[in-house]
């Protein structure tokens, strides 16, 4: 590309946010060239209003940035959006409204039966809903909860292969899942919470959607039954799952490893800046995958998976293991702008 696309990020001094702008600097394709945030924010430089946490430093491209107010009459015309869920919904709605792309990751549109919920490996035909969207020439493209993600990248090459039936996830669920300052240090040290607020709502109907079939009049919903129970534990990133899964149609567990190592989909045939190499990756090791060693595979966009193991109750279990923050948050939405790019939608 001979220019790059300018881009607002909306919510840009909260963790996704930065995340975001993490994420964006030296990108291929788009550049930061506006930050927007909460009233008291706006009107600061970036680098003043920000309590920056990334391991990184604040690109110099954005650092001296004014925060401007998060209402259209921006410039840019694409915006990531990483908004907490108290406001999302209706700014994003208004930027749509004004002909604004919003790319986002927050819940609040996800399950509107005009708005694609999407994980460009998965369902980039889904992207055919923003057509019926009437936002004025404006649009609204979400990505999934960061919990959903690693488990739908592991699950469609088996939907694809041999189908599904049941579902049962049991998440180990990292803190910065939860934003900063996130959970205390005396409720998570020594401990493990085993609830994270609308976490299994969401792992029990995202998925039905992402892995359901285009309609114009919304999306038809697989048919399976998903049962999740989600847990907060001491990791900063990184959520662990283990997952049972009973198939339709009989395999081996040599047939569902090769499922998942030759998966490939169009971000791979695309070549989009931020889509790994390999989407998924099989661990042979008993212990693997961890988080420590394994979140940040391939860019952070991979799921690692491993221990795979006939079930007694189901047909298979295993672990699947992916980067909240990068794969499951604002990685993964950059990645849908990217999609999107290429298929001439932005």
């Amino acid at each position: 590309m001979s220019q790059k696309i300018p881009v607002a990020v909306l919510g840009a001094t909260g963790s996704v946010g930065q995340r975001f702008i993490q994420l964006l600097e030296n990108h291929p394709w788009f550049e930061v060239k506006e930050v927007a945030a909460s009233e008291r924010s706006a009107g600061k430089p970036y680098k003043e209003a920000v309590n920056w946490v990334q391991s990184t430093p604040i690109p110099e491209s954005v650092k001296n940035l004014t925060v401007k107010n998060c209402e259209p009459g921006l410039e840019s015309k694409v915006t990531f959006s990483g908004l907490d869920s108290s406001i999302a919904g209706e700014v994003e709605t208004a930027f749509a409204s004004k002909g604004y792309a919003v790319i986002s990751n927050s819940k609040n549109h996800r399950m509107d039966k005009d708005v694609p919920l999407l994980v460009p490996e998965i369902n980039p035909d889904h992207l055919q809903l923003v057509k019926y969207q009437k936002y004025n020439g404006g649009l609204i493209v979400t990505n999934p909860n960061c919990s959903t993600i690693g488990m739908v990248l592991a699950l469609k090459p088996l939907a694809d292969a041999f189908g599904l039936e049941l579902v049962n996830v049991v998440t180990m669920q990292g803190l910065s899942g939860a934003g900063y300052p996130g959970v205390s240090s005396l409720d998570i040290i020594d401990n493990v919470i085993p609830f994270i607020g609308g976490e299994e709502p969401k792992m029990e109907s995202e998925p039905l959607k992402i892995l359901g079939e285009f309609d114009p009049t919304g999306i038809k919903n697989i048919d399976i039954k998903i049962s999740a129970q989600c847990n907060r534990v001491g990791v900063i990133d990184g959520h662990t799952e283990c997952v049972q899964v009973k198939l339709k149609k009989k395999a081996s567990i040599e047939e569902v490893k090769k499922a998942w190592i030759n998966f490939s989909a169009e971000p791979q045939k695309l070549k989009l800046p931020f889509a790994p190499e390999n989407p998924i990756y099989y661990f042979e090791e008993e212990k693997y995958p961890q988080p420590r060693i394994h979140r940040n595979l391939d860019k952070g966009m991979a799921v690692a998976t491993g221990r795979l193991r006939e079930d007694k109750l189901f047909d298979y279990k295993f672990i699947v293991l992916s980067h909240n923050t990068i794969r499951g948050a604002a990685g993964g939405a950059i990645l849908c702008g990217e999609l999107m790019k290429a298929k001439g939608i932005i």
